[in-house]
């Protein structure tokens, strides 16, 4: 009987002979998905012998995987600032540089008590809905125009019982023509047309909606940031990601729309990734 040591080596090989990257991580998460474990878990039970009922589903997951299907969507879930969120392919998969500007924001932003904050273009919520959990007495709209999406974020706010939201489907600002908020934060699609045929095999699963902004990605930034600067309150902060080499495009956007204190903060490689802008009191 195959043991749990030899599994992850037949399957971490068979991986890498398909191209996929951190092909023995990617066969850890399978394993001990199927066997509801941990990770770490798994190095006490190496020589514990896998019982064919567990053996069947792991071969299909590791076809899947094998065949470029995220890891993210085999398991259903993506670890986000200490809490697990929903994913499938109604939605873009969370990037750990989204993590970073979620954790930026809880940093540096002063928000009044009771703060307005819109997440647009939210997907699958992780964004909204970490400030949401994070920021007491807080209220959170979160918007997107994909119906798919909305649900998908929706599902996310009842499994983490958080409550404190608001879903609305919306091409930028259509539905929140009379609101104001006091932080307003873009996750929105800025990947260039020009590069689709280099994405990864993984990145296809994504919603082509969740992904490309135009010839050179910045066609719905150019419609969001002069229209954002109504929505925000007087003090109020706007955060994005970018893509590469979009940051200085975009500062001049927020410059044009008159707003002080502009700047881009990198990522963790270095990437100038997330720029930023206040309206003036």
């Amino acid at each position: 009987m195959t043991t749990v040591l030899e599994t992850l080596d037949k399957g971490s090989a068979y991986l890498s002979k398909k191209g996929i990257e951190d092909a023995r991580r990617n066969m850890q998460m399978l394993v001990a998905h199927q066997l509801g474990c941990t990770r770490i878990d798994l190095y006490l039970r190496f020589d514990q012998p896998i019982d064919e009922s567990d053996l069947a589903p792991l071969r299909d997951l590791l076809k899947r995987r094998g065949e470029g299907v995220p890891l993210q969507h085999i398991l259903g879930t993506v670890h986000f600032h200490r809490r697990d969120f929903k994913t499938d392919a109604r939605a873009l998969i969370p990037r750990p540089e989204t993590e970073e500007l979620a954790a930026w924001l809880l940093k540096n932003t002063t928000l009044p008590d009771q703060a307005r904050i819109l997440d647009l273009g939210c997907g699958s919520g992780v964004l909204g809905l970490t400030l949401a959990a994070e920021i007491p007495g807080s209220q959170v709209v979160l918007a997107d125009i994909s119906p798919l999406a909305l649900d998908l974020a929706r599902e996310n706010a009842a499994l983490l019982e958080i409550t404190n939201t608001t879903f609305i489907e919306s091409d930028l600002f259509s539905a929140l023509t009379s609101q104001s908020f006091d932080l307003i934060v873009a996750n929105l699609p800025y990947v260039p047309e020009i590069d689709r045929p280099t994405l990864s095999r993984e990145v296809t699963h994504d919603p082509d909606l969740a992904l490309f902004g135009g010839p050179d990605g910045l066609d719905i930034i150019r419609r969001f940031i002069p229209t954002a600067k109504n929505h925000l309150a007087p003090g109020g902060w706007l955060a994005l990601e970018i893509g590469i080499d979009q940051s200085h495009a975009v500062e001049t956007l927020l410059h044009a729309a008159c707003l002080t204190d502009v700047s881009t903060f990198k990522d963790l490689s270095g990437i100038p990734r997330f720029p930023v802008g206040r309206k003036e009191r």
